[in-house]
């Protein structure tokens, strides 16, 4: 399901290199992965090279020992740090949690990436109501919540690189890594919430939907592939996603059958 090191049969930073998006993977919701990554690269105009960031392979590779916690509702609650490490520390790379949708073209995302900055997301103010998510996991309430769910990397920024060690990413407190606590806030850029669409939080103004529409939605408090989810805001489009993931896998299937049954026709 993609290298440990994420760089898949990219070369060395060159022009034209496909835009790396790292998405954090947990075998509970394999699903959502799946739909996150179709709805990337189905809408991009420009070449992706998309990585799960795996737990277990990075367990294996030696570079993360953390113990888990009750805490972290996810297998990437902290993984997710290692994206720049994973990138070769070089370049701009892409963090996103499974839990989203793209509704917009990734190119877009991409090309407000800026060298002034060490990371750049969204700086939402947001405080969960719910003590629990998803399924059933605890819903941890701190300042910053959601900022880490989708994260533009400046990969070779020097703080990251010092910062962003597996030691670091294994040991560091969760309120210093969720919180970018290693960077000064100048260093933290600021990309529109439309890209990280709180459902629930986020609303569209019907007198600015052109500003205000979501370009990613984020399920951050479960979504349709949980019981008990299947009724949330815009669930159809989460389930319209799946239901074509799905036809394609026939289609592929079919394809291949076809050509298995060619060939032993022609032997």
């Amino acid at each position: 399901m993609g290298s440990v090191n994420g760089n898949g049969d990219n070369a060395a930073a060159a022009s034209g290199e496909p835009f790396r998006i790292f998405i954090g993977y947990d075998p509970r919701e394999d699903v959502a992965y799946q739909v996150c990554r179709r709805s990337l690269l189905r809408r991009s105009s420009i070449p992706l090279h998309i990585s799960p960031i795996l737990q277990t392979d990075l367990r294996a590779a030696g570079l993360y020992w953390r113990a888990r916690s009750p805490t972290e509702s996810t297998e990437f609650s902290f993984t997710r740090f290692l994206t720049p490490l994973l990138a070769g520390f070089r370049g701009w790379a892409l963090f996103v949690d499974c839990d989203f949708l793209f509704l917009a073209d990734a190119a877009d995302l991409f090309a407000l990436r800026d060298p002034l900055f060490a990371v750049m997301c969204v700086h939402h103010e947001y405080a969960p109501a719910e003590a629990t998510k998803m399924d059933g996991a605890i819903q941890t309430a701190y300042p910053r919540k959601n900022w880490s769910s989708l994260v533009l990397y400046n990969c070779g920024h020097p703080k990251n690189v010092a910062a962003l060690t597996p030691e670091a990413v294994s040991t560091q407190t969760g309120a210093f890594l969720h919180r970018f606590a290693w960077l000064d806030d100048a260093e933290i850029g600021e990309i529109p919430f439309v890209w990280n669409f709180l459902v629930g939080h986020n609303k569209v103004d019907p007198a600015d939907p052109a500003r205000t529409a979501p370009k990613a939605i984020h399920y951050t408090s479960g979504g349709p592939w949980f019981e008990g989810y299947g009724d949330c805001e815009f669930a159809d489009l989460w389930t319209k996603e799946l239901e074509e993931l799905n036809a394609d896998k026939k289609a592929e299937e079919a394809k291949k059958d076809g050509k298995v049954q060619g060939t032993v026709a022609n032997a």
